[in-house]
């Protein structure tokens, strides 16, 4: 029975999300161009040393540009940059000016011609949005760093107790103000202050006025306070009604998905559903974690778990969830895998020809592989070519050009039901369009007897992946 009342907002998401393939870029670690403008007496580590939780190994946005056709080709038309703004931390969540591309990363003038460059490519670029916290560094923390209890800005944050310490001794002092996660670099806003309101929803509607597609939101559950985020989507849409608003949450949220909050969230759910049972039998059952789930599965219980998340939300929300199978706050997927290529491959697959919006993290379509961060924050291979999979990255290529090539992939109403065990199957329905998505994951081809009676013996057939491991047919 429908809940939707004459007070419950008309639930509109972007149009052009729902034909999006996104590729996630942790900028210090993509690529690093010669164009760059060098910085007087500035130190990176060697490219492709071993990720640490410290050092930058010096990627910036002019290295992206320079690998704009690269990505094109592949079949992305959609960015989504981890932070950019000048910040404390190699990968950027410790912001210190919101209004200031970091230096590091070749400034503002960078991320100018990173927007041009990637629009004239028709290629969307999405921003990583740090509006709960801040760094210890940022202005108005510093100013009450300096002042104390007679900064102005001393509501700006949430103080316990002076004199404020922001280098407490670990196990020793406790920290006097509230940090995220209780961490001393990372003080949180208190956005019950107007003047925090303000500042933050002007750094939203600044850089959309800049040009960039929408914002991804970094732990938005922790701003407590629908009222904000209300204010945010009414500010950011009034510039750019199509700006796209994505909020990490790692489980259900429809709380936030009703048309008046974001307009998706990071799926995991529909990722981990996919992986769990295209890498049953490789997946490493000790990883735990605990907003996902791991547990293998079968064609039906896949069936059944994959389309719960499906259903979770309303169909134009449905449409432009982020799905991924990794990100930067994870392990790798070839990683969870054990190295399980084919599963990894199937598994993409599976998010590739799905409703909402597909995301690949960097290096995934060569194979990078790697644990929990920093692991799975390694430097794109480009210093070392022999170690790429260019197989990958053709099947990949492949299947995002197939998405690109079908609507029905990408808008077509899904139904997700079994063959048996090992063979999973989509029905999917556009207009008077209908097809058929089979996935196997066995080594074994497909029976026709196993379609007969699901598949018209007339639907044209298209092999997606592997020999017969997804097969696309139409009719």
């Amino acid at each position: 029975m429908s809940t939707k009342t004459s007070a419950t907002p008309e639930i509109i998401t972007p149009e052009w999300v729902k034909d999006a393939i996104f590729y996630q870029i942790f900028p210090d670690r993509f690529a690093r161009s010669s164009r760059a403008p060098e910085l007087p007496g500035i130190q990176f580590k060697p490219w492709g040393t071993p990720a640490a939780e410290q050092g930058y190994q010096g990627g910036d946005l002019y290295g992206i540009i320079d690998q704009l056709d690269y990505l094109k080709a592949l079949g992305i038309n959609a960015l989504y940059l981890n932070p950019i703004f000048s910040s404390a931390s190699n990968h950027r969540y410790h912001t210190f000016d919101y209004f200031q591309v970091d230096p590091l990363l070749g400034g503002n003038e960078a991320f100018t011609e990173l927007l041009a460059e990637a629009h004239q490519r028709d290629i969307k670029v999405v921003l990583d949005g740090v509006f709960n916290h801040a760094s210890r560094g940022f202005w108005a923390f510093h100013h009450i760093l300096e002042n104390g209890p007679d900064s102005p800005y001393v509501d700006w944050f949430h103080i316990k107790d002076w004199p404020l310490n922001p280098y407490p001794r670990h196990g020793e002092e406790e920290l006097n103000y509230h940090g995220w996660w209780d961490l001393p670099a990372l003080p949180k806003f208190n956005t019950d202050n107007p003047g925090v309101r303000a500042y933050l929803f002007e750094v939203a509607e600044y850089w959309v006025r800049q040009g960039i597609d929408g914002w991804r939101l970094d732990v938005p559950h922790e701003i407590e306070d629908d009222s904000f985020w209300r204010e945010f989507r009414q500010r950011v849409k009034a510039i750019n009604p199509e700006a796209y608003i994505v909020g990490e949450i790692w489980d259900k949220a429809d709380h936030w998905l009703q048309g008046d909050q974001y307009d998706a969230v990071m799926n995991y759910p529909l990722g981990t559903a996919a992986l769990s049972f295209f890498g049953a039998d490789s997946l490493r059952l000790d990883y735990k974690q605990n907003h996902l789930d791991y547990t293998p599965e079968t064609a039906p219980s896949m069936a059944k778990r994959a389309s719960t998340v499906l259903e979770w939300y309303s169909w134009p929300v449905t449409q432009v969830q982020l799905n991924m199978l990794d990100s930067h706050d994870m392990p790798r997927a070839l990683w969870l895998v054990q190295g399980d290529k084919t599963a990894l491959m199937q598994a993409l697959a599976f998010v590739l020809t799905m409703p909402g919006a597909p995301c690949i993290y960097y290096g995934t379509e060569v194979g990078m592989t790697g644990g929990n961060d920093p692991d799975c924050r390694e430097a794109f291979p480009w210093h070392q070519p022999e170690v790429m999979d260019v197989s990958m990255r053709e099947q990949v290529t492949l299947l995002c050009h197939a998405r690109h090539q079908w609507p029905i992939l990408r808008r077509g109403n899904v139904a997700l039901s079994a063959l048996n065990d090992d063979v999973l199957l989509a029905t999917r329905v556009l207009g008077d369009q209908q097809a058929w998505v089979v996935y196997n994951r066995t080594d074994q081809p497909l029976s026709r007897a196993l379609l007969s009676g699901v598949v018209p013996e007339s639907a044209a057939e298209q092999v997606l992946l592997g020999e017969q491991a997804v097969v696309l047919y139409t009719a």
